[in-house]
């Protein structure tokens, strides 16, 4: 099954609360090159690098009407907006793009097994067949 395309309608801050407003069909990408200066013109210039609000649509011609109505809208409609969703104004966008640490418990991480023998890559039987790891620690008695 084909994954749906989603569109979003975005507004990008700087620091000193300089508002863009733009229309993506990748808000991930897109933030990230807003961040990292790759977007020529008016955003780069300001440095505008903080996703600070977004909208998600099925269909990409009711994201542009939308991105139309936001801009024609004065800056103080535009910052109630963002408060509604954002009241902090944090960088919803923070920390993407950056690697990120296994999330596996300890109990199933693979590090636990203590013998040799008990190696995950030679859990299998003669017929290919993997077999249950042993279990690690005590078992509990009735």
């Amino acid at each position: 099954m084909r994954k749906e395309k989603r569109y979003y309608v975005y507004i990008m801050a700087s620091r000193s609360l300089t508002l863009y407003t733009g229309v993506t069909g990748d808000i991930y990408h897109r933030a990230l090159q807003h961040k990292a200066g790759e977007v020529e013109g008016f955003t780069k210039k300001c440095h505008v690098d903080r996703l600070v609000y977004y909208e998600t649509f099925k269909y990409v011609n009711n994201a542009i009407a939308r991105e139309k109505q936001i801009k024609a809208w004065t800056r103080a409609k535009r910052l109630a907006l963002i408060k509604t969703m954002n009241p902090a104004w944090h960088d919803l966008a923070n920390g993407w793009g950056e690697p990120t640490e296994m999330q596996i418990p300890r109990s199933a991480r693979d590090d636990n097994i203590k013998n040799s023998g008990d190696n995950p890559k030679n859990l299998e039987d003669s017929n290919g067949s993997a077999t249950a790891a042993p279990l690690q620690g005590k078992a509990k008695t009735a």
